[in-house]
């Protein structure tokens, strides 16, 4: 979408918070008519109303992304009010860590549902869509970015349910880029791969659904030491959301597909690359900063 983003329309999840809130208060500087959508009503209510007061065209729905019924009614609502939009930002995102086999039928529901999901509804509702406007119109152009993470790159461990998620991430989204490129040269795709920048995202929780055989429930101890240990690592980010919203519009507009916040991250997926192609045992993820790892043994262990 390299035309320019001023009087065209972005969808955009997670829009409460985060990278989804930083995108929506640059979408407005730009001119952009934005269609924002989170599971969380007073965190919405606040971001329409600071982006209608910057000027901006502003359609807010409370949407859980994870269900295939909202998610649609969000398509149905946008079509109706702005016509195909030009930029759908699939970004609504939950975290969860813990060893593994400590996670619940529930803890896989709850992040595959947002996580994976949530991403593969949006890419379900508004592709169609859009290729309907690029067929209609040849100079209209498109772009879907989905939110991954650099856990989907690599495995941190403790953290299995949402690497898993991430992961899934990934290959849905360069897959749909490839099927993309089959199809039309009209609309592109991008994914984000953020490492630790302050979201938000590390306080999830609570906009879990609140089943009642959960309820009264404690976590693990290998869960609340992912949550404490996700937290510092969050908090400490030196990168912030809008900085990362910044470079989310600079990839649209130049087409970039891989977009990371991080990029001096990228020297543990290619040993993580490495490993595979030579068939090597996974290596040690804290090789780099053994102390945190001396950190997580000892409190998995205690």
């Amino acid at each position: 979408m390299s035309t320019g983003f001023a009087g065209k329309t972005a969808v955009l999840t997670g829009a409460g918070s985060g990278f989804g809130l930083e995108c929506a208060r640059l979408g407005a500087k730009l001119g952009m008519q934005l269609v924002l959508a989170d599971v969380q009503q007073d965190a919405l209510d606040l971001a329409v109303a600071e982006v209608q007061a910057a000027g901006a065209q502003v359609l807010g729905l409370r949407v859980d992304v994870s269900q295939a019924a909202q998610v649609e009614a969000l398509g149905a609502a946008t079509l109706k009010r702005f016509g195909a939009p030009h930029l759908v930002f699939n970004n609504a995102g939950v975290g969860s860590g813990g060893l593994i086999w400590e996670n619940t039928v529930q803890d896989w529901e709850w992040v595959l549902g947002v996580n994976v999901m949530g991403v593969a509804h949006g890419v379900r509702v508004f592709t169609p869509m859009m290729l309907a406007a690029a067929a209609a119109d040849p100079q209209w152009r498109g772009h879907i970015v989905n939110t991954a993470s650099m856990a989907g790159l690599v495995n941190p461990p403790n953290m299995g349910v949402y690497n898993a998620s991430k992961h899934a991430v990934l290959s849905l989204s360069e897959t749909l880029y490839q099927d993309l490129a089959l199809v039309t040269d009209q609309i592109h795709a991008s994914v984000l791969c953020p490492y630790f920048v302050p979201t938000g995202i590390a306080l999830s929780h609570r906009n879990r659904p609140t089943e009642p055989a959960l309820r009264g429930a404690r976590p693990s101890k290998s869960q609340m030491v992912a949550h404490a240990m996700l937290n510092k690592a969050v908090d400490s980010g030196k990168v912030s959301a809008a900085q990362v919203a910044q470079k989310v519009f600079d990839a649209v507009a130049s087409g970039q597909f891989y977009i990371f916040s991080h990029p001096e991250a990228l020297a543990a997926v290619q040993t993580r690359m490495e490993d595979i192609v030579q068939a090597r045992n996974p290596a040690d993820p804290f090789a780099g900063r053994p102390e945190l790892g001396v950190e997580l043994k000892k409190a998995l262990r205690a």
